[in-house]
């Protein structure tokens, strides 16, 4: 079972797509903050990481760059979510995004599902490329 880490402070999108990710078979662990997100991803080194960029404690940018610094966490596909506009998405990826999506396109509030179809996406295309 693939392992998936959301770091995302809002409870309820966290419940959401923790209760969507899990009905699809991932074993998914939370985090709620940046600092969280950081020690979590060390200790379990997911499958993929779901991130939002804007957390407490530590940015999403932040966390992203240490992951990416992390010997054993730079090599886990990171999905970023945010609220920030499109603009954006050059920047993350240069620092080590695998995907970005605004949460307001994927209404993840109404459809869950959209993130889902994301997760297995990204980890069927990690695992094509190794």
């Amino acid at each position: 079972m693939k392992s998936i880490l959301l770091v995302e402070d809002s409870r309820f999108l966290r419940t959401i797509n923790e209760r969507a990710l899990s009905k699809a078979g991932y074993n998914v662990i939370t985090a709620g903050d940046g600092e969280q997100a950081l020690l979590i991803g060390s200790a379990r080194v997911p499958d993929l990481i779901v991130l939002d960029m804007l957390l407490p404690k530590l940015g999403g940018p932040e966390v992203l760059r240490a992951l990416r610094q992390n010997p054993v966490t730079s090599a886990i596909p990171v999905i970023v979510l945010t609220s920030l506009a499109q603009k954006n998405e050059s920047k993350l990826i240069r620092d080590g995004a695998t995907a970005y999506f605004e949460k307001s396109k994927l209404d993840l509030e109404k459809h869950p599902e959209f993130l889902v179809e994301v997760v297995t996406k990204t980890l069927d295309d990690a695992s094509g490329a190794h």
